[in-house]
């Protein structure tokens, strides 16, 4: 009994103090691994520091480029003014291959190619006779060049914030025009024609960005505090000149035309069955 007395005096003290060792924040004894909670790695720190800014991104994204689900000028336009952002980060990619961006796996996500394919469709192959980029790019390329020229490190904010999007929110809206396209009344069904940007073939997306995401986190561990936050900072003014470029793609009034064209009849058709349930609630059913 004595023997007993001193296992349940032992069993009580640990828990005892693993309570206390809670409540008071040290660590608890005995300890296991698994109680200690995740360190957050630096995409997951960039991801909270640009939520905000990143969701008036995507929301003017779909405002903007919903147009260009039943207007193929819309959507040419949409890829025009990214077009000169991922060019001047691919050439930046080759200049820079020695350094820590090389590191990131880029060989199948250069899209610089796909982007001039598919405007060549959608404004045929002369376009770049009579072509400038708009301020808003021009804005965006100056900051390239003056990132790449005082700081180069930090040009990876754009690199991972652009091609991830390309990679989620890209292809979500491919998907999302297609389904659009085939139900609406005075569209040709779509065809692969066009989409070459988010087109990668027969790699996964899904490994392609986490090995994005993984190649990013490795490289940040062998950075500095200091080059982290900055990084981190970069990639609020990456969200910032999307949305500068994004705000000047064109949507002009023969889109309201067909959007009007594509559900006038179906509020027609509303307003009609407003009107006859009214009728016989008001004439029959009561």
């Amino acid at each position: 009994s004595m023997l007993r007395a001193q296992c349940f005096h032992d069993v009580d003290f640990h828990v005892t103090a693993r309570r206390s060792a809670r409540e008071s924040g040290r660590l608890t004894f005995p300890y296991h691994p698994a109680e200690m909670p995740e360190e957050e790695n630096f995409c997951k720190k960039m991801s909270k520091a640009t939520r905000g800014i990143h969701a008036i991104s995507d929301a003017l994204v779909n405002a903007k480029l919903a147009f260009g689900f039943l207007d193929d000028s819309v959507w040419a336009d949409g890829l025009l003014v990214f077009y000169e952002v991922f060019r001047y980060l691919e050439g930046a990619m080759i200049r820079l291959r020695n350094t820590k961006i090389g590191l990131l796996p880029l060989s199948e996500l250069q899209r610089t190619e796909a982007f001039e394919r598919d405007l060549d469709h959608y404004l045929g192959k002369g376009w770049r006779k009579n072509y400038s980029p708009r301020d808003s790019v021009t804005k965006y390329l100056m900051r390239l060049r003056e990132v790449e020229d005082t700081d180069p490190t930090l040009l990876m904010a754009y690199i991972y914030h652009l091609y991830m999007g390309l990679l989620s929110g890209g292809i979500i809206l491919r998907k999302k025009r297609q389904i659009v396209q085939k139900i609406s009344p005075f569209k040709a069904q779509p065809s692969n024609d066009g989409n070459n940007v988010t087109d990668f073939g027969q790699n996964s997306i899904f490994q392609l960005k986490r090995e994005l995401r993984e190649s990013m986190n490795r490289i940040a561990e062998t950075l500095d505090e200091d080059t982290k936050n900055k990084l981190i900072e970069e990639s609020k003014i990456v969200f910032e000149l999307n949305n500068e470029i994004i705000k000047s793609v064109q949507t002009g009034s023969h889109v309201f035309e067909k959007i009007f064209y594509f559900i006038g009849p179906v509020l027609l058709v509303l307003f009609v069955l407003i009107i006859v349930l009214n009728i016989l609630y008001k004439y029959i059913i009561r």
